[in-house]
């Protein structure tokens, strides 16, 4: 910290600062500029960045009316301030909301865990089930039969099974295309997949609003993006246009893969949801380790 101290003392040197910054104005402002940066980062890829564009128009004429003094803008300025935040915060609460949940993802306490052990050994997501949606996907594709499917990793998506039909069923290749086969039932909407089961169809998915995503992609794929962002499942689209294999996650869209490269990203769900069971595991067997410590020594 002695060079962060040496650059306070000259900015102290200066008589501006010397009464009235401290190393603590100094940090303040390095956080209010990092966090400034954040937004501004966060605001380019939303349509906030938009409403950002049209309030500097406005700020800029606001200067304009202040320098030449017209009083009666800046009157009414003063009086429609209050409602015009509150109109702000309704217009950006998609937004808002998103960076809320984005900032709620970030695991900042890694050794403790909520999740129950025995829930995650009963739905391990299996090599089989990686060989059944590869195997459908690809068959899907051939023939240009339209498919979304979304597999639950950490986060619950009970909230989006709710708006489809149950199915419960072993994730099997004959049975997503049947689900997915034209005309039929089940065919419009989204499959999810825990574990090694289908448990849902039909269901209903949130649209992406990212402006970066090609005008060429329809609302299937903007519906796969779409629930990448908010949760952290990995979603499989079919085209029904071009027959091609896509896959979304993390709100970035992955287009044109082949069976091999599609087998690789559910691969790694596999790997991770091993390593996610392999940590649960060795953190159950240290808190029985202690316990029976406890029960030697009493």
């Amino acid at each position: 910290m002695q060079w962060f101290e040496t650059i306070v003392d000259g900015l102290k040197s200066f008589s501006f600062y010397s009464t009235f910054m401290d190393w603590r104005d100094v940090l303040e402002i390095l956080i209010i500029a990092f966090l400034m940066y954040c937004i501004l980062v966060w605001m380019k890829n939303t349509r906030a960045w938009l409403l950002l564009r049209g309030l500097i128009v406005i700020c800029v004429f606001l200067a304009l009316a202040a320098l030449m003094e017209m009083n009666t803008i800046m009157w009414i300025v003063q009086n429609v301030l209050g409602f015009a935040v509150v109109a702000v915060i309704i217009v950006l609460q998609p937004e808002l909301r998103h960076a809320l949940e984005e900032l709620g993802k970030k695991n900042y306490l890694p050794s403790i865990s909520f999740s129950d052990s025995s829930r995650r050994e009963q739905e391990v997501f299996s090599e089989k089930t990686i060989s059944e949606i590869t195997r459908a996907c690809t068959e899907m594709g051939k023939v240009k039969t339209g498919a979304l499917i979304v597999i639950e990793q950490g986060e619950s998506l009970k909230e989006y099974e709710r708006t489809g039909i149950d199915v419960d069923g072993i994730v099997t290749s004959q049975l997503l295309i049947n689900i997915f086969e034209h005309n039929t039932p089940l065919h419009d909407g989204a499959v999810i997949i825990r574990g090694n089961r289908i448990v849902s169809a039909t269901c209903y998915l949130p649209l992406s609003d990212n402006l970066g995503l090609s005008k060429e992609l329809g609302t299937r794929h903007r519906a796969g993006v779409g629930i990448s962002e908010v949760t952290d499942s990995l979603t499989v689209i079919v085209s029904e246009e071009t027959g091609g294999i896509s896959v979304a996650y993390e709100g970035k869209l992955e287009r044109a893969l082949s069976s091999e490269e599609l087998r690789n990203r559910l691969q790694q769900i596999l790997n991770r949801n091993a390593d996610d069971g392999a940590k649960g595991k060795g953190l159950w067997k240290r808190r029985s380790s202690r316990k029976n410590e406890k029960k030697d020594i009493s």
